[in-house]
């Protein structure tokens, strides 16, 4: 039996040292770019466990789900943890930053998650990391939602770990993931004496090993499928252009909210400006009295592989996603999701109006 995912030439630690070349690209960084094997919990969770430790003081900055796990491992490694915990229907803000620091002015480490597709927000990233740079903290940072959906440029930033992954907005495979590192979290890693080694979890062996080592030898046998297909998604994005790649998730996000008003029926953006709200997807209320899990499943039924879901945990009543990202990012996309859950909520006895809907969405989406 021959197939094209099987019996492939082994992947040369040439090529995946020019697959980082490319996420560096992608990125515009200087930084060392290191490819983990795994999906992106993989170098977010090495990421913290290497620069945090028992003499840590950091800012948690918690908008979403993920935000309340950064928190979770930093207390694990026995960091003192502050929380900075934002509405969901909004972002946070440079000031409330600042605001943080002035009270505990030991601080040294900031976790931010840029994008929160599971909200649907979108924090500035720009503006908070100059805050950050101020305080000398050092800064990282969850991108993996964000990258390819927005901007997402650590350097000029000033963010010392940036964590990308593929599956969301650069229409790449879900099993590898990327980190940056700056020399600063290099150094932290290097002084914490609770740095994971000889673990699936440490950057550092991929420092010592791979990195100092002049990208000659591999640690271990990559993930090579899912090392191709984020060559062939970063092929992808350099063809189209990555301002291109981004203008559709934009038009796709404000196409969506646009819609979505024009729908009527109570139906309305979670998020409440446009300006907090993420390109990567966008997140709606549910009309009072209508249980989102309901509306979405009806709207399912009608269209299985709609990028449509219901909040997670405590939002599963309320909040629906429409996760218009990668190849999802196009106004038919739009439009069929929006035109679903138009008839998901006639069928639950709401009045909406799809023509209008598919109306702003066809008015939005133009140049």
């Amino acid at each position: 039996m021959t197939n094209p995912f099987l019996d492939l030439a082994p992947l040369s630690a040439d090529r995946f040292a020019s697959i980082e070349d490319r996420v560096a690209r992608l990125l515009g960084t200087e930084q060392d770019v290191v490819i983990t094997q795994g999906e992106a919990l993989l170098p977010l969770e090495g990421a913290i466990r290497g620069t945090a430790g028992p003499g840590t003081t950091a800012l948690n900055v918690i908008t979403g789900p993920y935000g309340q796990t950064f928190g979770n491992w930093l207390r694990d490694c026995g960091a003192t943890v502050y929380d900075l915990s934002v509405p969901y229907h909004t972002a946070a803000t440079a000031d409330q930053v600042r605001e943080a620091f002035a009270e505990h002015p030991e601080i040294d480490f900031v976790s931010l998650v840029h994008a929160e597709a599971a909200t649907g927000n979108t924090n500035p990233v720009a503006e908070i990391g100059k805050a950050v740079s101020e305080q000398g903290a050092l800064f990282y940072l969850d991108a993996v939602a964000s990258v390819g959906a927005e901007p997402v440029l650590p350097d000029a930033w000033g963010v010392d770990l940036c964590v990308i992954g593929a599956q969301k907005a650069m229409g790449g495979p879900a099993g590898v993931s990327a980190v940056t590192v700056s020399e600063r979290a290099w150094a932290r890693m290097a002084a914490n004496p609770q740095a994971p080694r000889r673990s699936y979890l440490s950057l550092l062996d991929w420092k010592e090993r791979w990195i100092d080592g002049g990208r000659k030898a591999l640690l271990h046998a990559p993930a090579q499928l899912e090392m191709l297909a984020l060559e062939a998604c970063l092929e992808r994005i350099e063809a189209a252009g990555l301002d291109a790649v981004m203008d559709r998730h934009r038009r796709a996000a404000a196409a969506t909210r646009a819609g979505a008003h024009a729908l009527g029926g109570g139906l309305e953006p979670y998020v409440h400006e446009a300006s907090e709200a993420a390109p990567v997807a966008t997140t709606l209320r549910a009309p009072s009295g209508i249980d989102a899990s309901e509306l979405v499943a009806r709207a399912l039924a009608a269209g299985p592989t709609l990028p449509l879901a219901a909040g997670g945990g405590p939002l599963a009543k309320e909040m629906i996603r429409v996760n218009h990202y990668g190849t999802d990012a196009t106004r038919d996309v739009v439009e069929a999701a929006l035109t679903a859950l138009g008839a998901a909520l006639t069928g639950l006895g709401t009045t909406v109006d799809v023509t209008a809907a598919r109306n702003a969405v066809a008015e939005t989406w133009r140049p």
